[in-house]
């Protein structure tokens, strides 16, 4: 349908009955919609004009399908068939068209076109700014309101939450409340979001108070939120307690629960939750998938997968990218490909984040060439987690100046970096002695990108200048910023004080963060490195009793190898093998024929 460069006038009639046989493909559901826009074309030149209630049914469905070219068609036959100021209604369909569609710009159009706007059209404003993270211009729509309810006010809550600024979304709850103009159950959900993201326990149980207190506990979804914020701040048995009175479950409130105890690396509860399950959907069967992923127990994951097939549920984008991340934690590139080729059988259309999995699993699997294929193949090139994932793919290999090529690439591509992408080149340039790159990256994050750096850049930057020699540097970036015990930063340091022997402070930061996090091993473990590395061997002796007494255990590494379809772990997830005795018979064999070996070269 050709723009034209004027609207004509003319008398348009309204829909009758005879002109059924004419719209059909248009009112029918089963219409593709691209057709059912294409017949739109036989109405201008009839002067029939539909109804609105099915030029609403059209653009909702362009808005759910993200269907912007189908959208500005039905744009224009409003304009053609005497719509140029719409009504109140359609005009709020369209704006919310728009902002599904991404295009801003033309939401606004409509919005100050609009001769009638009612709460429902301001509401849809604030909503799109908001999904589209444009603050700026949401806060300004919002103080030009003549009227808010508390729809309003969770948007601008949920706003602030997703963009990371906690205390501006804290505001506007805490004002919605005291005005009391009413809320409902996205009120509370909303502002859990911002106890989700600080991982803060008190906040949470505030939360819990007063939705006690106004009744809203009943509500299975606020409940949910409830039980993810308890889990998501590593507060299992209060999540466990909540869920345990809650009247009525439904699979994402069971799902959640499921997800909280993998989260905690709990998977034996994870797995127990998830038997009881009266009903499971494909989120449930990924919640457990990515549960055994994460925590390093790839082929467990791989096994639910398995399962699920065999019950017939249908895998999603996530299940995929679940399953190809447990892939890459077995560094298997067997069943990565079968994954890969399930996933292309399956006519799973992969989002950026499938794609990124793929680029990971090859990459980890040791593939890198396919890896880059996959990459460069993928048609996607403007989403920056595909960017940053290859540049990761390649710091994981020690490529630190490819890692830098391929950042500078992608700001050529017009992509704009995120924190991730700055967490990924300043590791890569750490591991490659790259402190030049590495500083003007850190320098240009906030100049140049509106990144804020936060822990994990500074600990990466420590990093950078400890593993170069730069000790005097990394310490006064160190005075430079604010540290949490137990942060990232913490530990880059005491990486940087192995590599420099530097004792004195390699012991003052251990007992710190021992003092915080008593039960970790991390700072145990690195610090008897750096006594060995200084041939303290007394001390070494001493830290390791010290573990003993606090019970506290250094992760086993783990080895495998695969045998006829077979995968063998050493030393097991127990930590034994069940072939254990016969696997040292045979390393013993092979030690006392390397020493007879070397003894016979000697004599010779």
């Amino acid at each position: 349908m050709p723009m034209p460069s004027s609207f004509p006038t003319r008398n348009f009639k309204r829909f009758k009955p005879t002109d059924l046989c004419l719209v059909k493909p248009i009112l029918s559901p089963q219409t593709n919609l691209s057709e059912a826009v294409s017949s739109l074309d036989l109405l201008h030149p009839r002067g029939i004009r539909l109804p609105s209630n099915v030029l609403v049914t059209l653009l909702r469905r362009c808005s759910d399908t993200k269907s912007y070219r189908e959208g500005k068609l039905v744009h224009l036959h409003l304009k053609l068939t005497g719509f140029k100021r719409p009504t109140t209604l359609i005009g709020n369909h369209l704006i919310h068209m728009y902002f599904c569609c991404g295009d801003y710009v033309h939401a606004r159009k409509v919005f100050d076109k609009m001769e009638v706007r009612n709460l429902y059209s301001w509401n849809n404003m604030l909503s799109g700014y908001v999904k589209l993270g444009m603050m700026k211009q949401a806060r300004s729509v919002f103080y030009q309101m003549p009227d808010k309810d508390y729809v309003s006010w969770n948007t601008m809550v949920v706003g602030y939450a997703h963009c990371g600024r906690f205390s501006e979304a804290l505001r506007f709850y805490g004002e919605l409340r005291r005005l009391g103009i009413g809320y409902n159950e996205f009120t509370f959900a909303s502002v859990l979001i911002v106890c989700v993201k600080l991982k803060e326990f008190d906040l949470c149980r505030q939360i819990h108070g007063q939705v006690l207190v106004v009744g809203f506990l009943f509500n299975v979804v606020v409940s949910s939120s409830i039980v993810d914020a308890y889990a998501k701040c590593g507060e299992m048995e209060d999540a466990r307690r909540l869920f345990d009175d809650m009247s009525v479950r439904d699979i994402p409130a069971w799902t959640t629960l499921v997800s909280g105890y993998a989260l905690c690396g709990d998977m034996e509860s994870a797995a127990e939750i998830f038997s009881l399950m009266p009903k499971k959907n494909s989120y449930s069967w990924t919640s457990l998938i990515g549960g055994y992923a994460r925590n390093g127990m790839g082929h467990k994951a791989l096994g639910v997968f398995r399962n699920m097939i065999k019950h017939q549920i249908r895998p999603d984008e996530f299940t995929f990218s679940n399953c190809l991340f447990a892939c890459a934690t077995i560094a298997s590139p067997k069943y990565g490909k079968q994954i890969h080729a399930f996933l292309v059988r399956s006519n799973v259309t992969p989002n950026p984040v499938v794609v990124s999995a793929i680029v990971d699993m090859y990459a980890k699997c040791g593939s890198m060439e396919t890896a880059w294929r996959v990459f460069n193949f993928s048609g996607n090139l403007q989403d920056v987690v595909l960017w940053n994932t290859m540049i990761s793919a390649l710091t994981y290999y020690g490529y630190g100046k490819e890692a830098v090529t391929i950042f500078n690439d992608m700001l050529k591509s017009g992509v704009k970096p995120n924190r991730t992408t700055f967490v990924a080149i300043l590791n890569a340039c750490s591991h490659s002695g790259l402190v030049h790159e590495g500083l003007q990256f850190f320098k240009s994050m906030n100049i140049e990108h509106g990144v804020v750096p936060d822990l994990e850049h500074y600990a990466h930057l420590i990093d950078l200048f400890g593993r170069s020699g730069c000790f005097n540097e990394s310490m006064k970036d160190l005075f430079m910023m604010d540290c949490k015990p137990g942060d990232p930063v913490w530990y880059s340091l005491l990486g940087v004080c192995r590599l420099n022997g530097s004792l004195r402070l390699g012991r003052e930061v251990t007992e710190f963060l021992i003092k915080w996090q008593p039960q970790s091993s991390v700072a145990y473990v690195v610090l008897s490195s750096i006594y060995a590395a200084l041939l303290k061997w007394g001390l070494v002796e001493e830290v390791r009793h010290i573990m003993d007494e606090r019970r506290t255990r250094k992760d086993l590494s783990i080895s495998w190898v695969e045998i006829e379809n077979e995968v063998h772990a050493f030393p097991g997830s127990d930590g034994l093998h069940p072939l254990k005795k016969t696997l040292y018979s045979a390393l013993g064999h092979l030690n006392n024929q390397i020493e007879d070996n070397a003894l016979h070269l000697t004599e010779r």
